[in-house]
């Protein structure tokens, strides 16, 4: 997968995370990250897959010379016809960079994409855009306006001097010494080689190194060319095929900042929010019970269905009570979130009122049925008819026992077995009616308070849970997408015979890459 497409998809989850957190963390956090997002885009637009090198130099130094040898062309103006390069001229390997070339300001006649000549170097050089930019010692301010505006975008800038004026206090002051710190992205060739004695070279090479050095440009290598012999081309060609081979400066300063801008997003969005829905619900349940009285309701259910009379009534729930639970309710399932996220929570779920008024209506709507049992009344009427009809008999039987009435036996036995028999029936009727209202008493009591509950429950789901749930999953997804937009490691860049700084050093001090062993190549 190229550059290209991988930080596409990392800007885009980026700016998906970002229209997703909203005004839920600061507009500092949200400023740097769409910086980043707009910034990369725009980058994007230019191309990060091409790898941009630019010859720079003074009047005389040779660079378009040097651009023709190196991409074996002959192409840009040489010599008296262009005593100072007035316009840039580029080389691409790759036909997918017009738009850059449009925003360097190559003119259509001053380009070769992708021509005969280049097929050749395709694989090593791909993606290679070769520049051939305005003199830095012109008069013309437009000349430095150019270089000043493509150097951002340079992966490797190749700045070109001769013998006669490589300690020229222009370049030095003027470019040289603001260029600390891109050491990993810079090559000095000390062109017109052939013109200088062999004895010399060697005195010359040391005193553009130390030059270099006073400079605060450590590590930079330094190669001896002669673009009318050859000499040095081919070192050169093979640091543009190392250059190739690695990420591009603009894709690495775009990654660089989609990177900085992730972390500072999951900065902002913890990675552990332990909080259930199940277990919230729980834990405030018996709060919304107790403000609700439900249970000494549903008690008093219970008793008018055993005694048969009374109808009980919700209370209007306590405010206090049901504010107190939806602060506790904010307070455990935003204790891990940044307050952005917390206020965006208390925002979301129902306010107090709000609440008060659904669990009065969950309340209301739990059937308070104090009715008895179907046959309570069917089996009253046998008990009394039954027990009246044993009381008769039983008197009956004492008549006939006291003499008062005359049978023979054995009719005073069966009198008092009837008569029992009646008694103890009514008896067992009138127990199975208590014992069927209490029993019905028991499981209304218990219906009042399993459909109260649950009401309960639905309420602090639909009023408190849902709109956490959603919040904490917009936090998660946040995180997700943030996490997928973190750089991922660069396989480190190849070196050849000219070795370059690590492409890591690029954002470095040239300090820090003095001190970690950044190494100058060898002078030729």
């Amino acid at each position: 997968m190229t550059d290209d497409i991988t930080l596409r998809a990392r800007t885009e989850d980026l700016a998906e995370a970002l229209s997703l957190v909203g005004a839920r963390t600061d507009e500092a956090t949200r400023a740097r990250v769409r910086q980043a997002v707009e910034g990369v885009r725009e980058r994007l637009a230019l191309g990060v897959d091409h790898t941009v090198v630019a010859l720079a130099g003074g009047t005389g130094s040779g660079k378009s010379s040097l651009f023709n040898k190196i991409s074996r062309l002959s192409f840009a103006d040489v010599g008296i016809k262009r005593p100072t390069t007035a316009r840039v001229t580029a080389a691409s390997w790759d036909d997918g960079a017009e738009a850059l070339l449009d925003w360097v300001g190559v003119d259509r006649e001053r380009r070769i994409v992708q021509a005969d000549e280049l097929e050749g170097d395709l694989g090593a050089l791909d993606g290679l855009v070769l520049l051939d930019l305005p003199d830095h010692d012109s008069v013309e301010p437009a000349h430095r306006e150019v270089v000043d505006r493509v150097l951002p975008l340079v992966d490797l800038l190749i700045w070109v001097v001769d013998p006669q004026k490589y300690a020229d206090d222009a370049l030095h002051s003027g470019y040289l010494r603001e260029s600390v710190g891109m050491e990993a992205s810079m090559l000095v060739l000390l062109n017109q080689m052939d013109t200088v004695p062999q004895g010399r070279r060697e005195e010359l090479l040391t005193d553009l190194g130390r030059l270099l050095e006073d400079d605060g440009l450590h590590g930079v290598p330094v190669v001896a060319v002669s673009a009318r012999t050859g000499e040095g081309v081919a070192q050169v060609r093979e640091v543009l095929e190392e250059v190739c081979s690695r990420r591009s400066v603009a894709a690495g300063r775009a990654a660089g900042e989609l990177d900085a801008a992730a972390r500072l997003l999951l900065s902002q969005t913890p990675a552990e929010v332990p909080w259930q829905l199940d277990q919230a619900v729980a834990r405030e349940l018996p709060g919304l019970v107790e403000a609700t009285g439900l249970d000494a309701v549903a008690g008093q259910v219970g008793a008018a269905v055993r005694n048969g009379y009374g109808m009980p009534e919700f209370p209007v729930p306590d405010r206090d009570a049901i504010t107190l639970a939806r602060a506790r309710w904010l307070t455990w399932a935003g204790a891990s979130l940044r307050p952005g996220w917390q206020r965006a929570m208390a925002e979301a779920v129902q306010g107090a009122d709000a609440l008060r008024a659904a669990v009065t209506d969950a309340t209301r709507s739990v059937r308070l049925d104090v009715r008895g049992p179907r046959h309570a009344r069917t089996l009253r009427r046998v008990a009394w008819s039954l027990l009246g009809a044993g009381v008769v008999v039983g008197v009956l039987a004492g008549l006939v026992t006291g003499g008062v009435l005359d049978l023979d036996a054995p009719w005073p036995a069966v009198l008092w077995a009837v008569a029992a028999v009646l008694v103890v029936g009514g008896a067992g009727c009138a127990l199975a009616g208590v014992l069927a209202r209490r029993s019905l008493a028991r499981r209304r009591a218990e219906g009042v308070a399993r459909d109260g509950r649950s009401a309960l429950e639905k309420v602090l789901v639909d009023g408190l849970g849902r709109p956490t749930q959603e919040l904490l999953a917009e936090h998660r997804r946040v995180r997700e997408l943030a996490e997928a937009a973190l750089d991922r490691p660069v396989p480190p860049p190849l070196t050849g015979p000219v070795t370059l700084p690590p492409a890591e050093a690029v954002a470095r001090p040239s300090t820090d890459a003095a001190r970690d062993g950044a190494v100058t190549a060898p002078v030729a």
